[in-house]
């Protein structure tokens, strides 16, 4: 018997980042989309936990308890008093430590699968605070669709999502580490005032209308200057992006992938086409947005309604409301 779910990679339409707080972290106003690239995470009873991973650069995944699937499972384990023996099997289609929150993206899945698996019964509520221990963006990873995300990025609220944006993507020849981005943030703000991270009313109105050009004139990333300090390559990747006709460019999240705002999905071809031209990246792909959260995966059937669903049903009938209320 085993359960497998399939997770959303994600991109940061906004990132508002406000100054270091005593903890370390950062106090953020982050706009999501869940983009349609995904991982599938399977899991199935074990003699003990064990991680095991295939397909892209799968050779970076840590296959130890410090992957995030595993502290997933030895969560909820922990919670419900069971013991934590499952194979957890990852296949990666998210880059891999590429900005687009793979990682968060498998801890959310292996937590929902476990607790698929063992009948554990946890809440919603239970849920998103495992998921917020576990790190800023699994909330969303598990939630999908659009939402703001405030404090460390983990309190999310569900936004209205008017119609289909088309992105292009391109990944890096190698990663970014999201601390390490975060510390050349503090380096290059050190001096400045960091005023208080707050969700844009153009961008949230754009997202609500459905409105690509709207949206391009309103995303923003407040990490992209200290990724661009540490991996000034990609500048070139989106300045290739932008000549193509992408209506906007920018770093996703930490980076280093590369998003490209497009019309349509021929504008989408050919970004696509000129960046894989450019030799400034090393792969491409092309994904719509908004997509669904954590979802399992019937043999034979196509994907069955979960709760996953149901939280992300819940918050779009009522918008405003915290999504881990």
């Amino acid at each position: 018997m085993s359960v497998t779910v399939r997770v959303p990679a994600k991109v940061n339409v906004q990132l508002a980042v406000g100054a270091a707080r005593p903890d370390g972290f950062h106090d953020l106003a982050n706009v999501f989309l869940a983009v349609g690239l995904y991982d599938e995470v399977t899991v199935t009873p074990a003699d003990e936990l064990r991680i095991t991973c295939e397909g892209p650069d799968a050779d970076q995944v840590p296959l130890d308890r410090t992957n995030l699937a595993a502290r997933a499972a030895l969560a909820l384990a922990a919670r419900r008093g069971v013991e934590p023996a499952v194979h957890i099997h990852i296949v990666k289609d998210i880059p891999v430590a590429g900005g687009m929150a793979g990682g968060s993206a498998d801890g959310a899945g292996a937590l929902f699968a476990c607790n698929e698996l063992w009948g554990a019964g946890a809440s919603r509520a239970e849920l998103l605070a495992l998921c917020a221990e576990l790190g800023s963006d699994v909330p969303f990873s598990l939630v999908g669709g659009a939402a703001l995300g405030t404090g460390r990025g983990e309190r999310l609220t569900a936004l209205d999502v008017g119609g289909t944006f088309h992105w292009v993507f391109a990944m890096a020849g190698r990663g970014l580490s999201t601390p390490a981005v975060f510390r050349e943030f503090d380096r290059l703000a050190e001096g400045h005032d960091i005023p208080e991270p707050v969700a844009s009313e153009e961008l949230l109105a754009a997202l609500a209308k459905g409105d690509p050009d709207a949206l391009a004139a309103a995303v923003s990333n407040d990490l992209q200057p200290a990724a661009l300090s540490l991996f000034p390559e990609l500048a070139a990747t989106l300045d290739t992006g932008r000549a193509a006709g992408a209506l906007a460019a920018l770093v996703s999240g930490s980076g280093p992938t590369t998003a490209f705002l497009v019309r349509d999905a021929e504008r989408a071809a050919e970004v696509s086409e000129a960046l894989r031209a450019s030799g400034t990246c090393r792969a491409v792909r092309t994904a719509t947005s908004p997509a669904p959260g954590a979802r399992v995966l019937t043999p034979g059937q196509a994907p069955a309604r979960t709760p996953a669903q149901n939280l992300a049903q819940a918050s779009a009938q009522d918008p405003g409301a915290p999504v881990g209320a």
